[in-house]
């Protein structure tokens, strides 16, 4: 290696260069943020705001993959949810820095671009496509989950542009779909062949390095009803399959206080207050409101802790519903049909990561002023397919954030610039740094 291909220092005036360069394009950050916010993109819908990052990153100069995702290619791969939805807009992207000369260690930045339903309407005091701003936060749906850390990441190479230098190794900047159900879009980059020596997730954790997560797990059950005529004037009084349901809902709160109580065994959750709720998510049922309801289904939400088989926490919920059926005079001869369905993941636990978590702790220190705390989240990332199935150890650190999946998701603006600065250290300790021209 030549005098001329060493890489730069990370110095004082060097890390006051990088920060003066995020003060300085603050505000156009601020308005691409606000652009991509106001294009709506729910699951199944993210194709305009993917088009938007495709040309984001190109106009960056970045050599850009755009490829809708091949379900039978990531079908068989450890860590695939399944799906019923369609797949046929299913849009990915990923923008990749090479380096002149690399020096550095390579890094994939990945964020997702879906983001969940916005509920009724009259319920939000703001546009949730707006991207209004009031009081320093930024209002909308995916405002803070997580537009703002994927922009983030864009702005935090634009900072590095602007004082002439990039990194001074592959980066690879990933916007993937399906986070918020399956996560089979970051798992699509796997299968793509992207791999980095590490990866950097900005979720909104209000600058918190996240140390453990569950894994999450959707599942379907079908109750099946008697259905008579309301009045039961003209024979029995049948079986509400609705009212089915509920008992079955009801009980279920026996087997989340069981897994609760397993969590002194998860060193990470101990003191977690409620790591796992089986979370009524949806209920459909019935077809007429002078009949019986023939049928009834609901959704639910839970998790397992990391280390814990999907297998078996599948089995202990088959079980247990059939025990509580048994249990019901008409249940017990029509038993419920259970059926999984978007999340099928894993627990991840952050380890064997010291180097890269010393990097965070120091660009932490550097624009907070004060030591990196962690924490254990009751939530999912994609986090877990670099740490589980791909060798890479994978941080989950972003801005401030509130009412995620809530009425009037906002995010702090003066968080995203500071999560931008630190950004910008990390990538330039972590990948190093070099000259855009030779």
């Amino acid at each position: 290696m030549n005098k001329r291909e060493l890489p730069l220092a990370l110095d004082e005036r060097m890390r006051a260069r990088l920060l003066d360069s995020v003060d300085n394009g603050f505000t156009q950050q601020v308005e691409e943020l606000a652009r991509l916010v106001r294009i709506p993109s729910q699951r199944g819908a993210e194709a305009d705001a993917q088009v938007f990052i495709a040309k984001h990153l190109t106009a960056r100069g970045l050599t850009v993959d755009h490829w809708k995702i091949d379900l039978d290619a990531i079908r068989s791969l450890p860590g695939f949810s399944p799906v019923t939805i369609s797949y046929d807009d299913a849009w990915n992207v990923v923008g990749v820095h090479r380096p002149r000369n690399k020096s550095g260690r390579s890094l994939i930045l990945n964020g997702h671009i879906d983001i969940v339903p916005v509920g009724p309407l009259e319920q939000w005091t703001k546009d949730p496509y707006g991207a209004e701003i009031e009081d320093g936060w930024m209002y909308g749906r995916g405002a803070g989950d997580m537009k703002a850390g994927l922009m983030a990441c864009i702005s935090a190479l634009d900072a590095l542009r602007r004082v002439g230098l990039q990194p001074a190794a592959e980066v690879y900047l990933q916007s993937v779909v399906e986070e918020e159900c399956t996560g089979n879009g970051a798992l699509a980059c796997l299968q793509r062949g992207y791999r980095a020596e590490a990866a950097f997730i900005p979720e909104p954790f209000g600058h918190r390095l996240m140390r453990a997560q569950v894994g999450p797990m959707w599942f379907k059950v079908l109750v099946l009803g008697d259905p008579q005529h309301a009045s039961g004037a003209f024979s029995s009084q049948g079986a509400n399959a609705i009212e089915k349901a509920i008992y079955l809902i009801g009980e279920l709160k026996e087997l989340e206080r069981r897994w609760n109580a397993r969590k002194d065994q998860h060193r990470h959750f101990c003191s977690h207050p409620h790591p796992i709720n089986f979370n009524l998510g949806k209920i459909v049922g019935g077809d007429w409101p002078s009949s019986v309801p023939a049928w009834c289904e609901f959704d639910m939400r839970v998790a397992i802790y990391p280390g814990d088989s999907l297998e078996v926490a599948r089995a202990e919920i088959e079980e247990f519903i059939r025990v509580s059926a048994a249990a019901d005079p008409f249940l017990s001869n029509h038993l419920p049909v259970v059926t999984y369905h978007g999340f099928m993941a894993e627990g991840y636990e952050l380890k064997d990561a010291q180097e890269l978590e010393n990097v965070l702790a120091s660009c932490h220190f550097d624009v907070f002023g004060t030591p990196l705390q962690e924490h254990a989240t009751a939530a999912a990332t994609d986090a877990r397919f670099f740490g589980l199935y791909a060798d890479t150890p994978a941080i989950v650190y972003g801005p401030q954030c509130r009412m995620p999946h809530g009425y009037d998701e906002a995010v702090e603006l003066e968080s995203v610039r500071q999560f931008t600065k630190l950004l910008v250290l990390f990538i330039a300790q972590w990948c190093g740094i070099e000259s855009i021209a030779p």
